[in-house]
């Protein structure tokens, strides 16, 4: 029931009430009482958190539906003040919510405050309110974070309503609505009643899917640059809207940790000003006064570092903003509470309490520093002296044009090339050179307003100020891609458009058979429709020349007669060109020029493959859930996911390729039972293909499996060094996300599509020796030193001279090893057809 009164009915109420002798006096009196008291009255109606789910905020966790409804409760009571919308949907169908509050003034002049603040990054407008993003529970299981959500947006529309004023405040209440179900399902079906505090408890211990990651299990921390999820996607169209001054990215850590807030620990990037250093540092002194005056405990300037520009809190920095990380100790296991290590009880409403104050300093601040925060963001967006003003690429059309995707959802500029020659850094030898441009180049000039993001994302190697990170240390998108490219000193003027659209070959019906290349993923996407519509598609294992045009290994040959039990064959294949933008060949002959003829043995037929990936907890749910990307978002190919604790009762004769993606549990899961099953399938003409660590699994101890752990001498002197320098002595054998120049044998199948040189992403130090005769991928002598990004000198020394990708034969079948990660993040592009030849032209 809405007990809210219009103004003039209690006006006469109070009126109806007094003595009728003093009626026209009360009249008056009480009329200007009535309107006096009559906002207060109104937000006395304004329902929190507790009063509209119906319990105390933290006693229970939220589920997302509940806290939508809470959103769109406001909304509907605060319409003046508040605009929601929904600007997406996750894979399980959840909505994406972003609430933009201010006050009533503001918000009646929301477009115009939008469009002066956006003039900024032109030099223009004249702004005078701050535009703050909080950006809450992008990790599920963090799920502390939604909760004060609710309750950090009530106190702006109640206690707090002076900050809005001169700010407004956008709210993302749950970047990932999948996870954060996940985690709050299990923890109610799990928890003890009343809950249970003791660490052991089933409720403080997730299963091997937690809902740290979205549906299909990626880091949405992770992907803000790379933009591979749904979520980020549809979010990113939002952000570019607003570039806000502030944003925050609330987190959670380990139960034991105190509470984590800016200013941030080295290393930042060199292009990060000097104003939003001093100002992560006048934030976090607004937050240390609360934090003192509650006796709470907290830490600054360590382990999370603002160089990785795929983060919630790079990413707006790079695009001019203050963006932060705020880490609650709790995460998934702290449930609604827990005993921490040295006694305490941590409450779920501790850590609101914590992460709601966090919120509410952060708009505090920036109210009283909306002149400044204006200033500064039109400052960050003049012109840059970064020592490179243009990146020209050159490579294959179909990756140009996925670069070319990615750089429009960021709004980054890019144009085609002209006749011109660049010159400057060359990416692929590290050394100067230059590089022809076309209109086929895709050219990204620094003059413009993303130029600090270019910078970014396309820098040869990132400046390191300090070789302890937080994540990787390389990302460069031209080695990510595989394109030749140069950084220029050079300036570029303004020239056409990049022209990416496909020119199609005309497909004659009564043709022999038709051709397509084999050298991007948009081909293994063609393939992959293709198969799914029962095409029989053959591939050549040698170069071959027909009708004058020359043809490469893994070159597509569709054939009329192969698909005579198709009677829309035509349909599917102009179709299947279509939708992947692929030009098709049309030829009348199986009779080659040079090369070997289509009826060779030399030409193998692709089968209709039944794939199969093992889950659970053997595997990274980070790296199950790439492939598992890889095939239903990229690949658009089927695949059946086993379970590790029925695999013993699996049986395996029913696929045709098994994948065990990386992880650090196969010792246990692989008994002996397991591993014979596994070989004896392979034996029999089954592919497996083994990713990181389930290599050690599978290859331990084990003489059937060629493939061998490269030992390198250990230094026998020992020294007695400072327990303080420890940890910089641990970094010497650990490579933290760096690039490598690899050799490619490209007459291997699994590297068919590929030029003799890969650079590939290292994770670590994990090395094998090369194959005999299978060795597809390797490091070669002398290039153990990174192109980007940091290696230690141990490990530089283990990683010399080893195997990245390589093949062998076992029995009738194939084992197909990927010690580094073709598919991580799902960014790098260049290393995916690696998989897709894993899959289709390995025999």
């Amino acid at each position: 029931m809405n007990y809210r009164l219009d103004k003039v009915q209690f006006a006469f109420i109070l009126i109806d009430l007094a003595d009728s002798e003093h009626k026209q006096t009360y009249m008056k009196l009480t009329l200007r009482i009535a309107l006096l008291f009559i906002p207060f009255l109104g937000l006395a109606q304004l329902k929190s958190p507790s009063e509209f789910l119906g319990y105390e905020l933290g006693t229970q966790f939220t589920r997302h539906h509940e806290v939508v409804d809470y959103y769109q409760y406001l909304a509907k009571a605060e319409p003046k003040r508040m605009k929601l919308i929904e600007y997406g949907k996750t894979n399980e169908r959840r909505p994406l919510l972003l609430a933009t509050i201010s006050t009533e003034e503001n918000m009646q002049n929301l477009n115009q405050i939008r469009e002066e603040h956006m003039k900024g990054i032109h030099g223009e407008g004249s702004p005078d309110k701050a535009i703050v993003w909080l950006s809450y529970n992008v990790h599920g299981n963090e799920s502390v974070s939604t909760e004060a959500s609710m309750q950090t947006i009530y106190d702006l529309f109640t206690s707090k309503k002076a900050y809005l004023e001169n700010i407004v405040v956008l709210i993302d209440p749950c970047i990932n609505p999948d996870g954060r179900d996940r985690y709050v399902n299990w923890y109610n079906q799990f928890k003890n009643s009343p809950n249970q505090v003791a660490p052991q408890s089933k409720e403080h211990h997730e299963n091997w899917w937690s809902g740290r990651s979205n549906h299909y299990m990626f880091d949405l921390n992770r992907d803000w640059a790379w933009l591979t999820q749904v979520e980020s996607q549809q979010r990113l169209k939002q952000f570019n809207q607003w570039l806000p001054h502030v944003h925050v990215d609330f987190h959670e850590q380990g139960v034991d940790n105190p509470y984590y807030f800016a200013p941030a620990a080295e290393p930042f990037h060199e292009v990060i000003t000097d104003f939003q250093r001093e100002f992560q540092e006048t934030i976090g002194k607004n937050h240390a006064k609360y934090f003192d005056a509650n006796g709470w405990f907290y830490f600054t300037k360590e382990v999370f570092d603002l160089l990785y520009p795929s983060y919630g809190d790079t990413y707006p920095t790079y695009n001019g903003g203050i963006g932060m990380t705020y880490e609650q100790g709790g995460s998934g296991r702290a449930g609604l509470g827990i005993i921490t290590g040295i006694g305490d009880t941590l409450t779920l409403k501790d850590r609101i309490a914590h992460h709601h104050t966090t919120g509410l300093s952060t708009v505090e601040v920036a109210s009283k520093n909306v002149t400044k925060l204006n200033d500064e963001f039109k400052k960050f967006y003049r012109d840059k002296n970064f020592k490179y003003n243009t990146y020209v690429m050159n490579g294959n059309p179909d990756k140009i044009e996925a670069l070319a995707d990615l750089l429009s959802k960021h709004e980054i500029e890019f144009q085609a090339g002209t006749n011109s020659t660049f010159k400057g850094y060359n990416y692929a030898t590290g050394k100067s050179g230059s590089l022809k441009s076309t209109n086929k180049s895709l050219v990204i000039s620094t003059n413009q307003p993303k130029s600090t993001l270019v910078k970014v994302l396309f820098e040869p190697t990132a400046k390191l100020s300090d070789s302890v990170t937080y994540d990787i240390t390389a990302w460069s998108l031209p080695y990510a891609y595989g394109l030749d490219a140069i950084a220029s000193e050079t300036s570029v003027a303004k020239s056409a458009p990049l022209h990416s659209g496909t020119e199609y070959g005309v497909l004659k019906p009564d043709s022999y058979a038709y051709l397509a290349d084999w050298n991007s993923m948009k081909d293994a996407q063609f393939l992959a429709e293709l198969l799914r519509n029962k095409v029989r598609v053959r591939f050549a294992h040698k170069p071959f020349t027909l009708d004058g045009i020359s043809h490469e290994r893994g070159t597509l040959i569709i054939t009329k007669s192969d698909n005579k039990h198709l009677k829309n064959f035509n349909d599917i294949l102009i179709s299947a060109s279509e939708n992947n933008s692929k030009n098709v060949i049309s030829t009348n002959t199986g009779f080659v020029e040079s090369g070997k003829d289509f009826g060779s043995g030399y030409v193998d037929v692709i089968q209709k493959l039944n794939i199969a990936v093992l889950s659970g907890e053997p595997t990274s749910t980070l790296r199950f859930g790439e492939i598992w990307n890889f095939f239903e978002q990229q690949l658009n190919y089927p695949i059946s996911v086993l379970g590790h604790d029925y695999f013993d009762r699996i049986d395996l004769s029913n696929y045709d390729i098994l994948i065990l993606p990386d992880g650090r549990g196969y010792n246990s899961f692989l008994n002996s039972y397991n591993k014979e099953k596994i070989k004896d399938w392979v034996k029999r003409g089954g592919k497996l293909i083994a990713m990181g660590g389930a290599i050690d699994g599978i290859t331990s101890s084990d003489k059937d499996f060629k493939l061998s752990v490269k030992e390198i001498e250990k230094d026998s002197s020992t020294t007695i060094g400072s327990f303080e320098i420890s940890e910089r002595e641990q970094i010497k054998s650990a490579i933290t996300g760096a690039i490598f120049k690899a050799t490619v044998d490209n007459t291997n199948p699994l590297a068919y599509g590929y030029d003799d040189t890969y650079f590939t992403l290292k994770l670590g130090d994990r090395s094998y020796n090369y194959l005999e005769n299978g060795s597809a991928v390797y490091l070669s002598e002398g290039n153990n030193e990174p192109v980007s990004g940091f290696a230690g000198s141990e490990a530089k020394k283990k990683i010399a001279e080893t195997l990245i990708f390589g093949t062998e034969e076992m029995g009738r079948g194939q084992v197909i090893y990927m010690v580094d990660n073709p598919l991580f993040r799902g960014f790098w592009e260049n290393g995916k057809l690696f998989f897709a030849n894993a899959l289709f032209m390995v025999k």
